[in-house]
C-alpha cells in the first residue's frame, strides 16, 4: 500500500514510462503505465547526410531524449559538425552526455527558457538545426527566425498513436488514478479526446501534471480544472511536483 495519496497515470512510451515508474517507486509513489504512443524512425542516414551537407557548423537544438537516440542511430552525434549543442531539458542533456556530447540546458525546461540562453541571443545570419519528432516546438523556430537565424528541422522520429477504447478509462478508475502526467500538447490533445465521452471526473477532480506553462494554458482552455506545472519532464521535477501537490490536498 502506497504511503502517498496520489497515484500517477504515466502516458509516456513504454521504455521511458517504466524508467519513471521505477523512480517513483523509490520515492514511495504508486503509478500506472499507459503508453499512448510509440516511437518509430522517420528519417534515413542519407536524409541526415544531405541536410548536414547544406549546413556549416550550425547551432544544434535537441528537443527530446527520443530525438537524441534516433538521430544518433543515423550518425553518432559526437561526429556532427556543430557550433553549439543545446538540450531542451536535463534528461535530454544527460542522453547527450552519455554519448560524449556536452550540451547547454535552460534553467526552465521549456521553449521560453531555451530561447533565453546566451548563445541564442545574437543569431543573426547564423544557422540553427532543430532535431525533433513529427511536429512541435514551432515557437522556437519562429522566434529564432525573427532574430535573423536560418532555421532547419530534422525529424528523427515520429509518434505512432495507440488506439484505445473507452474501456481504458474504466481501467484508470479501477487503478484509482487521481493524477495524470502530460509532457506535450500533442499528448494533452490525445488524452482530452479520449476522456471527452467519459464522466467529468477527469476534467473536474483529477490533478493534471504538465511540463510547461504552454501546456498548462492549453489544458485550462480545454476545461481541465486542476493543473500543476512541473516546469520540466524529468523525474526530479515530477517527484517534486507530486510532493508539493500532496501538501496542498
Amino acid at each position: 500500500m502506497s504511503k502517498h495519496k496520489l497515484k500517477l497515470l504515466i502516458t509516456r512510451p513504454e521504455k521511458a514510462g517504466r524508467e519513471l515508474q521505477h523512480s517513483l517507486q523509490q520515492h514511495g509513489y504508486d503509478s500506472y503505465c499507459q503508453p499512448c504512443f510509440d516511437y518509430q524512425h522517420s528519417a534515413s542516414a542519407e536524409q541526415l547526410r544531405a541536410l548536414q551537407n547544406q549546413l556549416t557548423c550550425p547551432i544544434v537544438i535537441f528537443i527530446s531524449v527520443a530525438a537524441v537516440e534516433f538521430a544518433n542511430r543515423l550518425k553518432p552525434i559526437s561526429l556532427w559538425s556543430k557550433q553549439e549543442v543545446i538540450a531542451v531539458g536535463s534528461a535530454t542533456q544527460q542522453a547527450l552526455q552519455a554519448l560524449g556530447v556536452s550540451a547547454l540546458v535552460p534553467r526552465t525546461h521549456d521553449s521560453e527558457g531555451l530561447l533565453a540562453l546566451a548563445p541564442l541571443q545574437n543569431v543573426n545570419d547564423k544557422t540553427v538545426l532543430i532535431v525533433r519528432g513529427d511536429g512541435g516546438r514551432e515557437l522556437i523556430a519562429e522566434d529564432l527566425q525573427f532574430r535573423g537565424a536560418s532555421v532547419q528541422y530534422f525529424e528523427s522520429y515520429r509518434r505512432v498513436w495507440r488506439n484505445y477504447s473507452l474501456d481504458v478509462i474504466k481501467t484508470w478508475h479501477q487503478q484509482q488514478i487521481n493524477c495524470i502526467l502530460i509532457t506535450s500538447n500533442a499528448l494533452l490533445e490525445f488524452i482530452v479526446n479520449l476522456i471527452n465521452d467519459s464522466d467529468s471526473y477527469w476534467q473536474e477532480q483529477c490533478l493534471w501534471l504538465v511540463a510547461s506553462n504552454r501546456i498548462a494554458n492549453n489544458a485550462k482552455n480545454m476545461g481541465i480544472k486542476r493543473i500543476m506545472n512541473t516546469n520540466g519532464a524529468n523525474s526530479k521535477a515530477i517527484i517534486t511536483a507530486l510532493t508539493y501537490a500532496e501538501t496542498q490536498e
